[in-house]
């Protein structure tokens, strides 16, 4: 597993707000598209059958599976680069590292400016704690090979 310092952490959040900003407009526009699709099929159910244009309704499959294709694109750069999405609607990240021979997890919501939280593997964000000088003082240091 990969793990980063606090600066390592901090200095890719440009690109992994790019990545969540991206998948998660990617599921707004597959739900819209998807709640259209019901719409249609409530529809044709109360009205017992009705002439559809099924080439629309194939281009809006399509559609919806094309923003799909987008989530899931985003997510497995965001895998990749090493760091976990925790929750895609809040844009919760998650970020391995390593402090006092522990791998705790650096903590990050789209919206804050900076990775401000930790908080252990088990804990979850509810008991996120403030980053402090032990984070810091890794990096200070350069940190250690992962």
């Amino acid at each position: 597993m990969k793990t980063f310092t606090l600066d390592e952490a901090q200095s890719l959040l440009p690109v992994l707000e790019s990545l969540l900003k991206r998948a998660v407009e990617g599921r707004r526009s597959a739900e819209t598209v998807e709640s259209s699709l019901n719409g249609l099929a409530q529809q044709i159910y109360l009205s017992g059958g009705m002439r559809v244009n099924s080439a629309n309704v194939a281009r809006q499959r399509a559609e919806m599976e094309e923003h799909l294709k987008q989530v899931r694109e985003s997510i497995a750069e965001i895998d990749a680069i090493g760091v976990q999405v925790k929750d895609l609607d809040s844009g919760l990240l998650d970020f391995p590292c390593r402090v006092d021979d522990e791998v705790v997890l650096l903590c990050w919501r789209m919206g804050e400016l900076a990775i401000e939280h930790w908080h252990t593997v088990e804990g979850g964000f509810q008991s996120r704690q403030p980053v402090d000088e032990r984070f810091r003082r890794r990096a200070a240091s350069g940190g250690r090979p992962n």
